[in-house]
């Protein structure tokens, strides 16, 4: 039979997998055979509390080259009834080129003063300044880091835009769409961007405007990192798709 131990780490897997109190009682039973209560599950699950609050509130660096603000929206059970929620992850990458899950914040809303929110919750854990904050279309959150940390640059997820671009293209034309994209967000410089974009506006401009007016409406936001170095605006890109690829697998 196991140890205590170990039915605690087997308990507080099933609850970090959503599974109710009730739930991991039954489970427990079926494939086990053990007898555990709702009482005793709840009490095991309590113990992890004070963790969460301890990681969450722990010191952090001075400094992060980039962060990577991203949401995950799932529905849980309130009051008798089904309300959506998110987990807002910022992700930093410190100097030494480590990734670092800086903290994960529930909300029902996005909004300027929720994410003014997080920023100052980072800076009260000791962020002075982020050099780049590469998010999706959060709403709200441009105005609050550039309140808490100005000196940030703001970079809009290419791989989201895109995502976003495709989703009013039909398969057949989706091949052309990317290989005319890739020529806006892979240019060398931004002039080469902007000559880009201004024949990808030519070509399909009459028949997508909508994608037209996304790419404007944040362009300033999605070119942002053709400040910085070929090698660098690499690193962000690469670095968006493994955060991608993880965030799928939760």
């Amino acid at each position: 039979m196991q140890n205590i131990s170990q039915l605690e780490e087997q308990i507080i897997a099933m609850y970090a997998k959503g599974m109710s109190t009730r739930d991991i009682e039954d489970h427990m039973k079926d494939i086990y055979g053990v007898e555990v209560s709702a009482t005793t599950v709840s009490k095991v699950t309590d113990k992890i509390i004070p963790l969460i609050a301890e990681w969450q509130s722990r010191p952090l660096d001075r400094v992060y080259p980039i962060v990577y603000l991203d949401a995950i929206h799932f529905k849980v059970r309130k009051d008798n009834r089904i309300i959506n929620k998110a987990a807002y992850s910022v992700l930093g990458i410190a100097l030494e080129g480590i990734k670092d899950v800086l903290g994960i914040w529930i909300g029902e809303n996005e909004s300027a003063s929720f994410w003014l929110g997080v920023c100052n919750d980072l800076k009260n854990r000791g962020v002075e300044d982020n050099l780049i904050a590469c998010k999706d279309n959060l709403t709200g959150f441009s105005e609050a880091i550039s309140s808490v940390f100005p000196q940030t640059e703001i970079q809009l997820c290419i791989i989201h835009q895109i995502r976003n671009s495709l989703k009013y293209v039909s398969y057949k034309k989706q091949k052309s769409i990317m290989a005319d994209l890739k020529k806006v967000y892979q240019a060398l410089t931004l002039e080469e961007a902007e000559a880009a974009f201004d024949a990808f506006k030519e070509r399909w401009g009459k028949r997508y405007p909508i994608i037209i007016r996304s790419w404007e409406k944040n362009w300033l936001e999605l070119t942002a990192y053709f400040k910085y170095p070929y090698d660098i605006r690499r690193i962000i890109y690469i670095l968006v798709q493994d955060i991608d690829v993880f965030r799928s697998l939760i």
